[in-house]
């Protein structure tokens, strides 16, 4: 029993890890093609979530998983042109200190607009109940989530590897002066990346409303864990974010198993150590910025 015990910490870990990646991989695109820290990226995870517990009375949770992140990708198209766009050649801290702006006044709308008090997300009833494989015991919906998790992944992956688009964005992290003398402008694909990094992060919100709760400081509080997944795994690398998802997301469950008042500091111990031997992070390359 206490191998099996052992199993579902390490299977939540894995979950908890691809919470963090969808997330993580939006933080990570961002910056390596765009050069920007953008701080505000939680905030689209909590307006992910806000949006799916209205989408969910009225199109149900199936509609609020497909419409909440449309419509947040949408705004990030407005957030990429009308903000982002001005701070490419800029010095890096201006437009850290532009998303940091923007993510308090995005949490302060929240409050103003469905209040300070927590939201209720439920599960719906359909993916209620448990999986049983012999004493193995694990919940519908996580697994669930784990599904959506690994697609979305495959689908990113296809992207970036295997259509145009993705060779013009690995080229424009790498060697954006050899892009440009081609003739190809970057900055829309850079409205792509960060519409679809948006949308990412409000995926996110909706799927894990009804485990980690709704509330307006929800996205400062899992920036931290996303920056340290995106250090650990290295800037420009997509393996490399997720490995160190994975990887966080195991070593606190398993840590939480057998020390839980460690379990939170565990992934920052992980980030030192890691960095450490490899201050790029485990798979991180050099990367430069387009003007």
């Amino acid at each position: 029993m206490e191998l099996i015990f052992l199993l579902e910490q390490v299977v939540n870990g894995l979950l908890v890890g691809g919470y963090y990646l969808l997330i993580a991989l939006g933080l990570s695109l961002i910056f390596s093609l765009g050069g920007i820290v953008n701080l505000a990226h939680g905030a689209f995870y909590a307006l992910g979530a806000y949006l799916a517990v209205e989408l969910t009375k009225h199109a149900g949770f199936g509609g609020a998983v497909v419409i909440s992140p449309l419509i947040v990708g949408m705004l990030g198209v407005l957030f990429e042109r009308i903000l982002l766009r001005r701070f490419y050649s800029a010095d890096p801290i201006l437009s850290l200190l532009l998303t940091f702006g923007l993510a308090m006044v995005a949490e302060q709308l929240i409050r103003m607009i469905w209040g300070a008090s927590p939201l209720q997300s439920s599960i719906p009833a359909a993916l209620k109940g448990q999986v049983v494989v012999g004493d193995f015991l694990y919940s519908k919906y996580r697994l669930l989530m784990l599904a959506v998790v690994f697609a979305v992944l495959t689908g990113i992956w296809l992207l970036l590897n295997k259509t145009a688009f993705g060779r013009v964005v690995r080229a424009g992290v790498q060697r954006p002066d050899m892009v440009a003398v081609l003739g190809i402008r970057l900055q829309p694909y850079m409205t792509t990346i960060v519409v679809l990094g948006v949308g990412l992060a409000a995926l996110a919100g909706v799927l894990f409303a009804p485990i980690s709760g709704v509330h307006p400081a929800m996205g400062a509080e899992i920036m931290t864990a996303a920056f340290v997944v995106v250090v650990i795994g290295g800037l420009g690398s997509f393996w490399g974010v997720v490995i160190a998802a994975a990887l966080v997301g195991v070593v606190r469950g398993v840590t939480i198993h057998f020390y839980p008042p460690a379990g939170e500091a565990s992934m920052y111990l992980l980030m030192v150590l890691v960095l450490m031997f490899r201050p790029r992070g485990l798979l991180g390359e050099r990367i430069e910025r387009f003007e």
